[in-house]
């Protein structure tokens, strides 16, 4: 009977022959994005429309506000959701 289950023997922590992290396409597909569109800002601007959408949904004073402050703090988590696979 062959065991093909996958098994820690053997196993060093290195990449298989041929690759290596840190290189390739992801590595210049990094270098292509712009600096304006890179994980680290979006992600900040992401947790600014979220927080926006929260202080429009607990204010007393417009019922506009409430009214799009869901959507906008939707707008927010998805935002974050999408650039989280931006490249640093």
């Amino acid at each position: 009977m062959i065991d093909d289950s996958p098994s820690p023997v053997g196993y060093d922590g290195r990449p298989p022959e041929g690759t290596r992290a840190g290189s390739g396409a992801a590595q210049r597909s990094a270098r292509r994005w712009p600096r304006w569109a890179r994980r680290g800002r979006m992600e900040i601007a992401a947790c600014v429309v979220i927080a926006l959408g929260l202080v429009m949904m607990l204010q007393p004073l417009a019922m506009v506000l409430f009214t799009w402050s869901f959507l906008t703090t939707l707008f927010g988590t998805v935002m974050f959701m999408v650039v989280s696979k931006f490249p640093q």
